[in-house]
Order: structure tokens, then sequence, then C-alpha cells
């Protein structure tokens, strides 16, 4: 479970945006989240201050994605839907580099948005791929499964986006492309990460079976701020 003293992976997106990931960031005032072409997350906020900044930096009408691994209790911003999730750590899974795979970029983002929309591992956004490293499988010219980086707190780096077309299942891809992933990682010095939904059995199972421990269990939420709520001059 989380661990007693406050750490970069108890508020990932936050540790994350005013680290390695602050050219993708957008703030206003105490409100910090992902440019909204790279991923949906937003730093949880901790006053009803920085509510006002999160609705005025969001928009009217708009969306976001609130990791919390506490009482999420959001100020003028209406709850859409709440997953319960998990948070694994893998101090103990070493990686293996796999030269049979492919490295993924820009060119290959329509290719890698299809596998998602068939696989549904999460949000893949256009910029997406700007978070990271993404390693691929390639077969007759087709992209079937696939791994890469998203959250990047001070030493670590979360592996996302784990996702094998359906008639490629059964084979191993998802192992081969973790722990290549975790190597990645490793190179870095920094321990790779994971986040699940709590219902993904199948994909906790894997990830504790290569050496992957579960550290806390944040809810992840679907905020969206009334269209009725005036702009912020």
């Amino acid at each position: 479970m989380a661990s007693a003293s406050p750490g970069p992976l108890d508020e990932p997106v936050r540790t994350s945006l005013l680290g390695a990931h602050a050219h993708l960031a957008q703030g206003l005032g105490d409100a910090l989240r992902y440019d909204p072409d790279v991923a949906p997350f937003l730093a949880e906020p901790h006053s009803a201050a920085e509510w006002d900044d999160v609705a005025a930096l969001v928009g009217p009408g708009g969306h976001t994605v609130v990791p919390a691994f506490g009482t999420l209790e959001p100020v003028g911003l209406e709850v859409m839907r709440a997953m319960a999730g998990v948070q694994l750590v893998g101090e103990a899974v070493p990686g293996r580099h796999d030269p049979d795979l492919v490295r993924l970029g820009p060119a290959d983002v329509p290719a890698m948005s299809e596998l998602v929309a068939r696989t549904k591992p999460g949000p893949f956004l256009p910029r997406t791929i700007a978070m990271g490293t993404y390693l691929g499988v390639v077969e007759d010219g087709t992209l079937v499964a696939m791994a890469g980086e998203r959250l990047h707190p001070p030493g670590y780096t979360e592996i996302s986006a784990v996702c094998t077309d359906e008639a490629h299942r059964g084979r191993g891809l998802a192992t081969r492309l973790v722990l290549a992933m975790a190597a990645v990682v490793r190179d870095r010095g920094e321990v790779p990460f994971l986040h699940a939904a709590a219902t993904n059995t199948t994909a906790i199972r894997l990830y504790t079976a290569l050496g992957f421990r579960l550290r806390a269990r944040p809810d992840f939420t679907a905020l969206t701020v009334p269209s009725d709520v005036p702009a912020r001059a």
C-alpha cells in the first residue's frame, strides 16, 4: 500500500509536470495539467482556490482526469465517473532488452491509435508519444502489440499502453514488451511502475508475476467543468 511518507509516486502527475515533463505542462495559478493533446491528466488539487484555477484552466464544458490517492472532493466540477485502480512498482524487475522489437515514432501514431482503438488499454492521444519511448511488435507490416512510457516522476517511469491485438494474444508479447520497457527505464537508473484498472485482473496477474508489487490503490476520476462556469479573463 501507499508509503507513510509522501513521495513522487503519491502525486505522480504533479511531480512529472514539475520535472521531466515540464515541457508538456499547462498551468494556471496552482492548477497543473498535461497538454490535452498529450494526456488527460490533472494534478490533484488540494484547496478550493486550486479548484477554481482548475475550472479556469480546463474551461467551461472541458474534461479532465485526476488520479487521486486520497479522498477527492471536487469544488465546482462535476464527477462523470470514477475507476478504481492499482499502482504497481517494479523495484525487483530488472528488465530485458529485446532487439526484435521496433522503436515507434511520430509516423507510427496512426497505427498506434488504431491498435489502441481495438484493444482499449487507456487514453492514447495525438501527442501521447511525446511522453517517452514506445516499442512495438510489427508483423507483415502491421503493428500487433506495443507498450510505452507515460508519467515520469523523479526516479521513476510509468510503463503504459500495454496492448496486444486479440488475434495475437497468448504468445507472450505483453511480457516481452513490459520487460523491454523496464530495461529502458533501468538504463536511466530509474524504477518502472504501472497503473491498471483494479478490475483488470489478467494484467495485474501478469505484472505481479514479472515482479511488480502493489503499492497503492488510486481512483481515476473523470471530471467536467460545467458549461455555465464563466471563463476567466
